[in-house]
């Protein structure tokens, strides 16, 4: 695909990146333990599309996070969210290319409960912004978040996302029809 300017496709995100607490990068298969702590439990996992995630289930994700490493153009970046200090996997943030021609791009993150309530999540899901506006020349990333989670739904708004839609009963999830929030930055939002 080729864009205004003659470039081919997305470029990519370099890794690690790093903050002043955290380091995200790409998920390795050795992470199971750490991925499956928090994506088997139902308190992390019921406002979101997928989980509770069986053995079988968290085995397959990461498979999906490698293929995705090794597509070119990469399209999805799925990083392990890891503390600086002790490199403890405290869960996941990740930006997945919607339309390139459209630059339109989705955040997406999830944390260990005992890691709640600490910034993590803001700082990560900053970071996933910051490399999607600077790096990839995004015009626009959104996300999602149910109705439900609250705490989702303020930090996009902390992020500077702003919500554009309220969608009744659009997701069928987990044996239940769930309304949910999309939110949205722009290019100029972010940087301004």
């Amino acid at each position: 695909m080729s864009l205004k300017g003659g470039r081919k496709g997305p470029p990519s995100i370099a890794q690690p990146l790093e903050t002043p607490r955290l380091v995200l990068r790409d998920f390795a298969m050795s992470d199971f333990d750490a991925v499956h702590a928090w994506s088997a439990r139902e308190d992390v996992t019921r406002y979101l599309v997928w989980g509770p995630n069986s053995k079988a289930q968290t085995r397959a994700a990461l498979r999906d996070f490698k293929a995705d490493q090794r597509r070119r153009p990469r399209r999805c970046w799925e990083l392990a969210v890891t503390l600086r200090e002790s490199a403890a996997l405290i869960g996941g943030a990740g930006l997945r290319l919607h339309e390139w021609e459209e630059r339109t791009g989705e955040l997406g993150y999830v944390l260990h409960p005992d890691y709640w309530g600490q910034g993590y999540a803001g700082e990560a899901a900053w970071t996933m912004l910051n490399e999607g506006f600077g790096t990839l020349g995004l015009h626009r990333i959104i996300a999602t978040c149910d109705q439900r989670n609250t705490a989702s739904a303020r930090l996009l708004e902390r992020l500077g996302m702003r919500r554009e839609g309220a969608f009744r009963a659009s997701r069928y999830i987990q044996g239940e029809w769930r309304d949910e929030y999309l939110y949205a930055l722009l290019a100029w939002e972010f940087a301004g």
